[in-house]
């Protein structure tokens, strides 16, 4: 959420991701509706929807806003090839992935965007001349980054977290260079 926006703006906001939040980890995205979140922050339906579309635009903007606390709180800012900025958002996809207790569909779009969106802003703001345009490099590495978390948390007898951040981390630094 912007600091710029309207007090007002970000608290109902924040009353909606948080009523989604809470009712995610009751039942599966799916099972949701719009009437079940406003009423469990407790507003209209009309306000929903002058702040989102849809359920899925909701969904998102609470998956980036507790990815972006967790990056922040990691004091990360991908500035396009960092490797050592890679492997943070690496540890904090798996940091996230770790917390939700069950992961649908919508979850894993919306974190797949999340991480899509920070690598590209970081590309964008230190182009390379490359023959792979930007879009496809910034879709690859956040592919690859959610793929590898992904298949870490489910793996039963693992390495570290930091064991398989390196590892992608070495794997993707020559994409985005």
């Amino acid at each position: 959420m912007s600091p710029s926006l309207d007090p007002r703006i970000r608290r109902t906001r924040q009353l909606l991701q948080t009523a989604l939040e809470k009712l995610l980890k009751k039942k599966p995205f799916e099972r949701i509706s719009v009437q079940d979140i406003t009423d469990a922050a407790t507003l209209n339906r009309a306000t929903f929807y002058d702040h989102y579309p849809e359920k899925t635009a909701l969904l998102e903007c609470l998956v980036a806003s507790r990815f972006m606390a967790l990056l922040e709180k990691r004091g990360i800012h991908f500035a396009g090839a960092c490797p050592s900025a890679l492997k943070a958002i690496m540890l904090a996809v798996c940091d996230y992935l770790s917390s939700i207790r069950q992961l649908e569909p919508h979850m894993e779009s919306a974190i797949f965007a999340v991480v899509r969106k920070i690598i590209l802003d970081g590309l964008q703001r230190h182009p390379a001349n490359q023959a792979v345009p930007t879009e496809m490099r910034a879709a690859i590495v956040s592919g690859a980054i959610y793929a590898a978390a992904k298949e870490w948390t489910q793996t039963k007898r693992r390495c570290t977290a930091e064991q398989i951040a390196d590892s992608v981390a070495a794997l993707l630094a020559p994409v985005l260079q």
